[in-house]
């Protein structure tokens, strides 16, 4: 693989001229988009191994690409940073973190300023889904308010979505793309004066006396706020098994960030971990990046996510393996392979099951943790405070969006507003957009064959309505009154628009026209289709899929067109024999040999199943402990420094929990970790006002240059 941006995409605009910024790699000359983090530009160029593990000299790169880990810091410019949260700039110098590493001199010469406290009716922790809704209602309100996010683009993991959303059209935008909603949310937040939005700022910490202390742009403030709403969203789990900490082991969103915010083609070939929500609609974005994707493993006997959007990777011609977990990622400096295996009712592996799968990506999507810090820290302190989103309760972003509107109005009137009483409507629909999925039925097929209708290729009860909401004539309506009841067809007079085809969030409607039908001798299928249109003609010929993936032949395809509807959605007509035009629900995208595996199964022998990152500590270290007695994990920490890296805890400490849980260990004997108080890493300078030359912040009358011998920092 030489090239490593993408140069076309089926929703996302794609910039046509050259990068223009220069850096340096090592002391190679390299070049980058404005705007673009240390990682991606790196990520662009080639590059996947970021340092080396000072413990062991193992190769680190990027993990989370969301700041919640150290994985990806490099030296920029003399400064130890995280590169996926730090942009390039003009003649950046950028190094790798290894002890080994000789590294130019470096004399820093400090510039302070006056650390200032601010004010604020409400201040809101995340820019997300939540946050942003939130700050919308208090906006209508008239609450001062302030809003901080850690990244330069306000809408959290919306910019990331390329995909339509469930839910309500009138509630949460369903329907829509989620890098437009948020856009929208934006939009929507800005309009009012009394709304101040913070991006690149980091919340650091809630204090005792009921502070925040916020680094901004590289400066340090204050912001003493009278109620602190938390929308910080979640962090993603890790998950234990061999090879688990080789370049190339990443999360979702780390996958997600690098293609569809930065156009960045992170990989050849991909294999998934994991089947909920996260992982089954980044396996599709990858597709829709070109990217092969080899298979997806999901450890429990059917996949946690909606049943639609399994059914659409499996009728592009994605492999998925339930009951099936890793065994390993092999290779010696990246990723090569992956090895998964089946297995039984007890958890464990089936010997003699094991398969592997040559690639140079495992995305791990095994769940999701809230970032709940700032939250309990604030009860702690008696500052009162709110929580929605993720922060809240795990839930897709739609009910994100929901409670954030939910916490807006409930913070307008704790502060006087007369805003009114939350219509109880409200919670009934939150809580409907937090539902998990429901029952699961037999596909029905219609028996007409006349007329013009749409097929429903949907079998399972979630929150969606844009079908029934966006039909003009009414033709369809959602059985039981609800968001969760599945879609049918009223026998109305359809017009063959085909807008319910292209809004469908899970390209789970098809059109089935028999009008021609003796002329064509067929019937015509319309089909959701988003990808290049370059790769489907008027003409050519498809291969045909059922729900589940089952091969039903090849058809031509008679017309191609762009929907009205719904942006970047292509209406794919193809003629259809009559005995499987209504069992038609896709097209399939990748060819069966994608996804094969090798015949020769390849296990790692190494022992290096790691649990914590930062200080490379393996699981056969921490379960050596606790069955010598130890039921502390500050003991844990102080025998293995697990715990004790740069993030904080954040990753290894739910891997450690389970093996105890996976020792036996009940979990009232085992003893937390202590909290740090700072939830976020930052320079000892920044509370003392050390600042890098720039930003927004007010400076002294003259900034006063010191050494870091004087400035005692």
């Amino acid at each position: 693989m030489t090239d490593f941006r993408i140069k076309k995409h089926p929703i996302l605009p794609v910039p046509q001229d050259e990068p223009s910024i220069s850096f340096s790699w090592q002391g190679r000359p390299m070049k980058a988009r404005m705007g673009e983090t240390v990682a991606s530009a790196l990520f662009a160029n080639g590059v996947r191994i970021f340092g080396r593990h000072h413990k062991d000299g193992a190769p680190m790169g990027i993990f989370c690409a969301n700041g919640q880990c150290a994985q990806c810091t490099v030296i920029a410019d003399n400064r130890s940073v995280k590169s996926c949260m730090v942009p390039v700039h003009e003649g950046m110098s950028i190094w790798p973190l290894d002890a080994k590493a000789a590294l130019p001199e470096y004399s820093p010469q400090l510039l302070f300023h006056a650390i200032e406290t601010l004010d604020t009716e409400c201040l809101i922790c995340g820019g997300g889904p939540a946050g942003l809704s939130a700050a919308v209602e208090l906006g209508k309100a008239g609450v001062t308010m302030t809003l901080v996010d850690d990244k330069p683009v306000l809408g959290g993991k919306l910019i990331l979505q390329t995909h339509k959303f469930f839910g309500s059209i009138e509630a949460c935008h369903a329907g829509t793309r989620g890098m437009d909603i948020a856009k929208a949310l934006e939009q929507e937040a800005r309009s009012y004066p009394n709304v101040r939005l913070w991006t690149a700022s980091q919340v650091l910490a809630v204090f005792s006396d009921r502070k925040a202390g916020i680094l901004r742009e590289d400066r340090y403030f204050l912001i003493r706020p009278q109620i602190l709403l938390v929308a910080t969203g979640a962090r993603e789990k890790s998950l234990v098994f061999k090879g688990n900490s080789l370049p190339g082991v990443y999360g979702a969103g780390a996958f997600q960030t690098l293609v569809n915010r930065d156009l960045i083609r992170p990989s050849e070939n991909l294999f998934v971990v994991g089947g909920g929500n996260v992982g089954l609609i980044a396996a599709y974005h990858a597709l829709q990046a070109g990217i092969k994707v080899k298979g997806l493993c999901e450890a429990l006997p059917e996949c946690g996510g909606y049943k639609v959007h399994k059914d659409k990777l499996a009728r592009m011609g994605v492999p998925i393996y339930t009951s099936h977990t890793a065994v390993s990622a092999n290779g010696e400096k990246e990723v090569e392979s992956i090895t998964i295996a089946a297995l039984d009712k007890q958890w464990n592996i089936v010997p003699g099951t094991e398969k592997t799968f040559a690639c140079d990506t495992v995305l791990v999507a095994v769940g999701l943790d809230p970032v709940d810090e700032f939250y309990h820290k604030a009860k702690e302190f008696g500052l009162p405070v709110f929580s929605a989103g993720d922060a809240e309760e795990i839930a897709e972003a739609s009910a994100a969006m929901f409670t954030g509107r939910i916490r807006g109005k409930e913070i307008a009137k704790m502060l006087g507003r007369a805003v009114g009483e939350v219509p109880p409507e409200w919670h009934k629909t939150a809580d409907i957009l937090k539902s998990r999925p429901g029952a699961v039925t037999v596909e029905e097929i219609p028996g007409d064959e006349k007329g013009v209708f749409p097929v429903f290729h949907c079998s399972q009860e979630i929150p969606c309505n844009p079908c029934s909401s966006i039909c003009p004539r009414s033709c369809i309506v959602i059985q039981g009154g609800d968001l969760m009841g599945l879609p049918a067809f009223n026998h109305a007079n359809c017009t063959a628009c085909g807008q319910c085809v292209a809004v469908c969030p899970g390209l789970a409607i098809t059109l089935v026209d028999y009008r021609k039908a003796q002329e064509l001798n067929s019937a015509l299928v319309s089909i959701p289709y988003e990808f290049p249109g370059s790769t489907v003609k008027a003409g050519s010929t498809v291969t045909v899929l059922d729900t589940m993936g089952n091969v039903l032949g090849n058809v031509a395809v008679h017309s191609v067109r762009s929907s009205t509807t719904a942006s970047k959605v292509l209406i794919v007509k193809v003629r259809a024999p009559f005995e499987i035009a209504k069992k038609i629900a896709g097209i399939r995208i990748q060819e069966p040999w994608v996804a094969e595996p090798l015949e020769e199964k390849i296990i790692r022998i190494d022992d290096d199943e790691i649990v914590c990152r930062c200080e490379r500590v393996t699981a056969g270290q921490v379960r050596a402990l606790i069955r010598k007695g130890v039921r502390d994990m500050n003991h844990l920490k102080a025998q293995t420094r697990a715990g004790m890296g740069s993030c904080g805890g954040k990753t290894c400490r739910n891997l450690i929990r389970r093996i105890f849980s996976e020792e036996r260990i009940p979990p009232a004997e085992v003893t937390d970790f202590t909290k740090r108080p700072l939830f976020m890493e930052v320079p000892l300078g920044a509370f003392a006002g050390v600042y890098g030359g720039k930003g927004p912040a007010k400076e002294e009358t003259q900034p006063r240059r010191v050494s870091a011998l004087e400035g005692g920092v």
